[in-house]
C-alpha cells in the first residue's frame, strides 16, 4: 500500500504523529557561548512548527567538552532547562511535536570551542582530518560517567517538556565513536570486539529509559540515528550499523534515523553497487526491527522525494535546508507547490534565520544576492597550472555563466591522499561559497593558495572572455572606489564603501588575499567596549589615550591617537555585526588592563579576523584581483581618474576610479628600505609576509605625499629565528616568563616590546626562552600553531626541560619556584611586573621556545589627517586618495603597542571607507 504522506501514524509506544514529515535536525549555531538558548534560536523554532508533524532539534551536548560546533546548545546543566523549556513550548503551541537530539563530540571536538583543553574519545587516536586534535583516552571511570551524563541530559530534556529525544549516534560523534573499531581500539569491556563496542551506545539507551521511566510518561518518544557506514580502514560497515540496530531494537526504540545526505544514497564503501542502503536495509531486517518505523533524510526538497522516500521503505521523511528557506514547507507541498531551494538575500528576517545560522555554510550557499551583479564568466574550462611550495598542479576549473561548477585536479595520480583529502576539501569550499577567497587548511596553507590560485586565474580568464563575447573591452573596467592591499584595513574600507553604496574593487599585489593581518596574533586593542563590560573590566578611553602615548615615547599624532581610542569600541561593534566576534580578552606589553580583544576560542586574531572579513567581502560579491600591482596613481586636473596595473603575466592595464584607498600595510620585508632608516637593524629577520615592501608609500610619494616617523622601526621581541615566528605576546600576557641561558629571568616580560627586545639584545647569547606551561597552552590556541611546527621544546618536568635547553636545572627551578610566589602574591619583586600575573607554571608539561628579537612593525608611513586623507609634505589634502593601517605614519609614535595593529587597520580602514565614499558623493 501506498503510504499517506499526510495522515496519522501511530509510533511503537502508541503516540500518534500527525503525519509523516519531520524537520530534520541541523547546526544553527545560534545559541550562547556556554550553550543557553538564544531569543533567536526560539523564534526559528516556533516559525517552522506548526502543519508539520514532528521537529527534531539540533543535538543537545552533554558536558562542555563536548560541542562539536560553535554556538552549540546544552543540556548539560540544569540552569539550561528554562530555556530549552521555552523552545519546546513554542514548537508544541503551535502543535507539532518537539523532540531534542543529545549527544557528545567526542574526539569531532575542536579545542578551540573548549577553551584550549583537548577532547576526548574512546581511545586517544585522532580523527583522520588534517589538524585533528589527539583525544585523551576515557578512564574506565570516566566511561560509566559519561553514561550518567547522558542519562542526566535526558532528564533535563523530559523536564523542558519535549516529547522526545533522539540519541544521536552519528556523524562520527562520541556514540558512533564506541561502535568503531577506527576510534575505539581499547582494551577492556568497552572495547576490541563487536560487542565490547556496541556496549556503549546499548547502554545510552538503557539509561534513557531509566530517566524516562523515573521522569516522564510512556508516550515519550525515543528515537536513535545512526550512519551506516565508515568510510575507514577499519571502519563500520552496513552489517555492523544492522547488527547494533537489532541490538538496539530488541531494548525497543520508537524509531530509527539514518544520517545520509541523500535518502537513495547508495554504499560509500562498495563503489560499484548502486543499491540504495534503505533497500539493503528492509531486505536485512528482522521482524523485531521491521516493528520500528525508520526515517529518511537527505536532499528533500519537493513532494515527489518524499514520495521516493517512502516508496523504497522508510516511514517518516526528515527535511532539512528545505524547512530553512520555507518555514511552511509542510504547508506548500500540501499545496501541490514546486519548489527550488534558494533564499534570497533580503529575507532573513522575514524567515526568522539567527545570524550565525545565516552565516553557516549550511545555508550560505542557498542564498541568492537580489542585489548582486554577479561577475560574468564565459561557461567552459579553464586548465591552470600553479605551484606550492613541493608540487605542480594542473587543475581544470569548470564555469557557469555566473558560478564556479567544479574543479578537477588533472594529474592527481601524482599525489598521495594527504594532498588528494586537501584539494577535496578546498573544492568543496569554493564551490559552497562561490569564490576562491575561502578559508585555507590549518597545516597545508601554500597547498590551499595555490589551488585557490587556479580558480582565480580561470575566472579573470573566462571575465574576459565575456566581456569580449559582448563586444566589449575587457581593459575597460571602471568603479567609485578602488582599494589598494587586501590586508584588513583594505578589506575593511572595501566593506565600509560597499555599505554606503560605492562600486569597489580591491587590488592586491601577492596571490593571497589577508596581507600581514595574516600574521597577527594577539588581539585588537580598546577600551569602554561591550565585551569589557560584560567581564566586569573597567577601563577608560582616556587611559588608553595615555599609556598608547607613553608606548609611543609622545611621538603620536595626538589628533590620530584620540580619533584611533574614541572610535576603538565603534570598531569592535562593527567587526561583531559583522559576524566577527572578538569576545576573549587579555593584555599586552605597555597596556595595564586587560584590553586586548581576540576570539573566545584564544585562537590568534589575523586568521580569525581575515576570514571573517573575507566572508563579508564574498557575501557582497566585492571583486578582489590578485596578482596585480598598482604601480601608479593617474591624476587629471588635480583628481583621482584611476590607476595603473600591471598583472601577473606581465600585462598593463588601466583602472578608472573616481577615488583611492591605500592600506599597503608597512615596509618591514624591504631590508633595503629598512636600512636605509635604521643600518643598526641589518641582517635582522622580519616577522612580516613578503609583500610588505612599503609599496603604498611609493606610490604615494609620487604624487607629493609627506612621510613621518619613517625611523621609527619596532623590533618585536619574541620570533622564533629559523622560521620568524612570531611568538604572540598573549602567551606572555597568559603568563608565560622569559628565561636566559642561565635560567634566570632578566626583565619585565609585559614592559614595550622596544624595552624587551633591548634587554634581550643585551644578554651575552642576544637570545632567550620563553617559558610556559600545559595551562597557559590551554588558554592561547595559538600555541598549537608552534606546537604543530616544531617550534617548542616540551617536557614532563623542569628537570627535563632543563636538561634539554642546556640551562642548570637547580637555578631553572629557583627562577620558577620565585617567579609563582610573586603570581600567588600578585606582586613582582624582581622588575615590577603588574599585568599577566595569571597562574602559577605548575602544570605539566612544561613548553620553551627560544626566541630573539625580529623586524615586526614600521611606525612610520604617510601623513594623513583624521578623515584618512593623505597630504602632501605641505600638510596639503591630495583630492580622491586615502590611507589606512601601517602605510601611515602618525597613529603609533616610536613604539607600537601590541594589539594597537589590528584596531589600527579596523578604526581607520572603517574610515577610509566612509570618507572615500562621502568624497565621490560630493
Amino acid at each position: 500500500m501506498k503510504k499517506d504522506i499526510f495522515k496519522s501514524v501511530t509510533l511503537p509506544n502508541g503516540v500518534a504523529l500527525k503525519n509523516r514529515i519531520m524537520m530534520a535536525p541541523m547546526t544553527t549555531c545560534s545559541g550562547f557561548y556556554e550553550g543557553s538558548v538564544t531569543n533567536d534560536l526560539i523564534e526559528y523554532y516556533r516559525a517552522r512548527a506548526g502543519e508539520i508533524g514532528t521537529i527534531i532539534v539540533e543535538c543537545g551536548f552533554v558536558d562542555n567538552k563536548g560541542l562539536a560546533f560553535p554556538g552549540a546548545i546544552g543540556l548539560d546543566s540544569d540552569d539550561k532547562i528554562e530555556g530549552l523549556a521555552k523552545i519546546a513550548q513554542a514548537i508544541k503551541e503551535k502543535g507539532s511535536k518537539a523532540v531534542i537530539q543529545v549527544y557528545h563530540g567526542g574526539r569531532m571536538v575542536e579545542p578551540k570551542l573548549i577553551g584550549g583543553q583537548t577532547p576526548v574519545g574512546p581511545s586517544a587516536i585522532a580523527a583522520p582530518r588534517p589538524g585533528a586534535a589527539t583525544p585523551i583516552e576515557l578512564t574506565a571511570d570516566e566511561v560509566d560517567q559519561m553514561i550518567d551524563k547522558f542519562g542526566q541530559a535526558v532528564r533535563r530534556a523530559i523536564q523542558a517538556g519535549f516529547d522526545g529525544v533522539e540519541i544521536h549516534g552519528a556523524n562520527t560523534y562520541l556514540i558512533q565513536q564506541f561502535y568503531s573499531p577506527n576510534s575505539n581500539q581499547r582494551n577492556d569491556k568497552w572495547g576490541g570486539s563487536r560487542d565490547n563496542r556496541a556496549r556503549f551506545p546499548l547502554a545510552v539507551l538503557d539509561i534513557t529509559y531509566n530517566m524516562v521511566k523515573q521522569y516522564a510518561n510512556s508516550d515519550f518518544i525515543v528515537g536513535y540515528r545512526f550512519s551506516p557506514e565508515e568510510i575507514e580502514e577499519p571502519g563500520i560497515r552496513f552489517d555492523d550499523s544492522m547488527y547494533l540496530l537489532e541490538k538496539l531494537a530488541e531494548k525497543g526504540l520508537d524509531y530509527i534515523h539514518f544520517s545520509m545526505g541523500a535518502i537513495l544514497r547508495p554504499s560509500i564503501v562498495d563503489t560499484q553497487d548502486p543499491t540504495p542502503l534503505i533497500n539493503k536495509y528492509i531486505a536485512m531486517r528482522s521482524e523485531t526491527l521491521a516493528k520500528i518505523p525508520v526515517v529518511g533524510v537527505g536532499n528533500v526538497v519537493n513532494e515527489s522525494d518524499v514520495r521516493a522516500a517512502l516508496d523504497n521503505g522508510f516511514d517518516f521523511v526528515a527535511v532539512g535546508r528545505a524547512c530553512i528557506a520555507y518555514p511552511d514547507w509542510t504547508d506548500r507541498i500540501m499545496k501541490g507547490e514546486k519548489l527550488e531551494l534558494f533564499i534570497n538575500s533580503d529575507k532573513r528576517e522575514e524567515l526568522n534565520i539567527p545570524e550565525p545560522l545565516w552565516h553557516f555554510s549550511l545555508v550560505e550557499s542557498l542564498i541568492r544576492d537580489v542585489n548582486l551583479n554577479v561577475k560574468k564568466f564565459k561557461p567552459g574550462n579553464y586548465q591552470e597550472k600553479v605551484n606550492d611550495e613541493s608540487y605542480e598542479f594542473v587543475i581544470n576549473v569548470e564555469l557557469g555563466k555566473d558560478f564556479i561548477k567544479d574543479m578537477q585536479l588533472v594529474n592527481a595520480n601524482n599525489f598521495d591522499n594527504e594532498v588528494l583529502n586537501n584539494f577535496s576539501e578546498i573544492k568543496h569550499r569554493i564551490i559552497e561559497s562561490n569564490s576562491p577567497h575561502v578559508d585555507a587548511i590549518s597545516g597545508a596553507t601554500s597547498q590551499s593558495e595555490a589551488f585557490k590560485k587556479a580558480v582565480t586565474k580561470a575566472m579573470a580568464q573566462s571575465n574576459k572572455e565575456a566581456i569580449i563575447a559582448e563586444g566589449g573591452d575587457p581593459n575597460a573596467k571602471a568603479y567609485d572606489v578602488v582599494v589598494v592591499g587586501s590586508g584588513g584595513a583594505g578589506l575593511a574600507a572595501a566593506i565600509q564603501a560597499h555599505d554606503l553604496g560605492a562600486n569597489v574593487v580591491v587590488i592586491e599585489k601577492m596571490s593571497v588575499i589577508g596581507g600581514n593581518t595574516n600574521k597577527a596574533s594577539a588581539g585588537m586593542n580598546a577600551a569602554e567596549t561591550k565585551f569589557q563590560k560584560l567581564k566586569g573590566i573597567v577601563d577608560s578611553k582616556d587611559l588608553f589615550y595615555q599609556e598608547t602615548m607613553i608606548g609611543g615615547k609622545n611621538k603620536n599624532n595626538p589628533e590620530l591617537l584620540r580619533y584611533f581610542v574614541e572610535n576603538a569600541p565603534d570598531a569592535i561593534d562593527w567587526l561583531d555585526n559583522n559576524g566577527i566576534e572578538l569576545s576573549g580578552i587579555t593584555t599586552t606589553g605597555g597596556m595595564s588592563i586587560d584590553r586586548t580583544h581576540r576570539p573566545a576560542s584564544g585562537a590568534a586574531v589575523g586568521g580569525f579576523l581575515i576570514s571573517g572579513l573575507v566572508k563579508n567581502i564574498n557575501r557582497r560579491g566585492i571583486e578582489v584581483m590578485l596578482d596585480c600591482n598598482v604601480t601608479e596613481i593617474i591624476t587629471e586636473n588635480h583628481k583621482v581618474v584611476g590607476v595603473k596595473v600591471t598583472e601577473e603575466d606581465g600585462s598593463i592595464q588601466t583602472i578608472k576610479a573616481k577615488a583611492v584607498i591605500i592600506a599597503t600595510g608597512g615596509f618591514s620585508a624591504n631590508h633595503e628600505m629598512v636600512e636605509k632608516y635604521r643600518p643598526d637593524l641589518k641582517g635582522f629577520v622580519t616577522t612580516n609576509h613578503k609583500g610588505a615592501t612599503g609599496s603604498g608609500i611609493m606610490i604615494l610619494e609620487k604624487l607629493g605625499a609627506g612621510t613621518v616617523d619613517m625611523k621609527e622601526i619596532q623590533i618585536h621581541p619574541t620570533v622564533e629565528q629559523t622560521t620568524s615566528y612570531l611568538i604572540s605576546e598573549s602567551i606572555r600576557g597568559g603568563g608565560a616568563i622569559l628565561v636566559s641561558q642561565k635560567g634566570e629571568r632578566f626583565v619585565n616580560e609585559l614592559n614595550t616590546r622596544d624595552k624587551v627586545s633591548a634587554e634581550i639584545i643585551k644578554l651575552p647569547e642576544h637570545y632567550s626562552y620563553i617559558l610556559f606551561d600545559q595551562q597557559i597552552r590551554d588558554e592561547n590556541k595559538s600555541v598549537e600553531e608552534y606546537v604543530s611546527q616544531d617550534l617548542t621544546v616540551q617536557a614532563d618536568s623542569i628537570n627535563e626541560l632543563a636538561q634539554k635547553l642546556s640551562i642548570d636545572a637547580n637555578t631553572l627551578h629557583k627562577t620558577i619556584e620565585r617567579y609563582n610566589h610573586f603570581v600567588n602574591n600578585k606582586q613582582d619583586e624582581d622588575f615590577g611586573r603588574t599585568t599577566g600575573l595569571r597562574h602559577p607554571i605548575d602544570k605539566a608539561p612544561f613548553y620553551a621556545i627560544k626566541i630573539a628579537p625580529g623586524i615586526h612593525h614600521t611606525m612610520g608611513g604617510v601623513t594623513i589627517n583624521t578623515e584618512t586623507q593623505v597630504l602632501d609634505t605641505e600638510k596639503n589634502v591630495i583630492s580622491g586618495v586615502f590611507a589606512a593601517g601601517e602605510v601611515v605614519g602618525g597613529v603609533h609614535g616610536a613604539n607600537r603597542i601590541g594589539g594597537n595593529a589590528v584596531a589600527d587597520i579596523i578604526i581607520f580602514g572603517m574610515q577610509a571607507g566612509k570618507q572615500a565614499t562621502d568624497y565621490i558623493h560630493q
